[in-house]
């Protein structure tokens, strides 16, 4: 660096570690399992994955790593050994300094403009792609209703993202067991429950409506307990939120289950279109079983007293 030369702020960074269980349990046993995991938290802006390990019960076959079309990290497992449960811990290590930004910035923008502008950059593959329908977000004359009554003509874009962020909040209640990965975007308007899986899909497909390139995103959240309470090991969970691209700031993460933009709480797995791109775990496996069932444990924990 060259002297006089200015140097960014200096971001808190904070060290999470990040424990993802899943067991499967079967009625009849269980002979040979191939999967795919995306259980490591990728390196994203304001994040790194320091470290990261993944142990399966009974042990793999064989365990190999790639990356996916969208860069993100996956595991290949294949189990050999006989047997009635899987258990898969994902253990990570993850550096966060990631800062919520500041939406009415965006607010020189009408949503229009910004459409506009981000649909021009043809060089950017990935914003073309977000634009389109995925197997979980069709095209729907519900969302697009949904979405009309957010970003109307004119409206700041700013405004118009913390107007349907908030929207979504207010308008469905968070219900678990209420859908499942193959309720459709219209039922969950009609329903007016559901999980942050539907939450993300639908605020994605609002945004693409419009003309927003918008993607699914994966990860977890890190949550606090009670005041004067001790946080209980296995009471978070994974979660979904929104990435939306918009002009002078790029991707921006909003969550519309929790009302809120993202910040350094947030720990980033995946993305891609929707859910089925990304999901913790999936595979085919070889039993005559006919019962199965999943339980799954999350916790996020902080390491160290590192950044406020």
């Amino acid at each position: 660096m060259t002297a006089g030369a200015e140097q960014g702020p200096v971001l808190p960074v904070r060290t999470y570690e990040v424990r993802h269980r899943t067991r499967y349990t079967y009625d009849d046993e269980v002979t040979s399992s191939y999967g795919r995991a995306y259980l490591v938290p990728r390196d994203a802006p304001g994040q790194t994955c320091v470290g990261h390990r993944l142990v399966v019960e009974p042990a793999a076959l064989h365990m190999s790593e790639s990356r996916d079309f969208f860069g993100n990290p996956s595991v290949y497992v294949e189990v050999q050994t006989p047997h009635s449960v899987l258990d898969v811990l994902a253990v990570s290590t993850v550096e966060v300094t990631r800062v919520a930004p500041d939406l009415s910035l965006l607010d020189d923008w009408t949503w229009e403009g910004a459409a506009t502008d981000v649909g021009s950059r043809s060089g950017c593959l990935e914003a073309r792609e977000m634009l389109l329908e995925s197997p979980q977000i069709g095209a729907s004359a519900q969302v697009a209703a949904y979405a009309a009554g957010v970003f109307t003509a004119g409206r700041p874009l700013g405004a118009a993202l913390v107007a349907l962020v908030s929207r979504i909040h207010g308008d469905f209640t968070y219900r678990f067991g209420a859908t499942s990965v193959s309720t459709t975007l219209d039922e969950v308007l009609e329903r007016r429950e559901g999980v942050c899986q539907d939450f993300a899909h639908l605020m994605v497909g609002c945004l693409r409506t419009v003309g927003l390139p918008a993607r699914y995103v994966s990860g977890y959240l890190e949550t606090q307990p009670p005041p004067g309470r001790p946080k209980l090991q296995g009471a978070d969970a994974s979660h979904a939120w929104v990435s939306v691209l918009v002009p002078d700031l790029g991707w921006v993460d909003l969550d519309p289950t929790n009302d809120q933009v993202a910040d350094a709480r947030y720990v980033v797995t995946a993305w891609g279109r929707d859910y089925r791109d990304v999901p913790p775990l999936k595979g085919v496996i070889f039993t005559e079983a006919k019962k199965s069932t999943l339980t799954v444990e999350v916790d996020v924990l902080r390491v160290g007293a590192d950044g406020a």
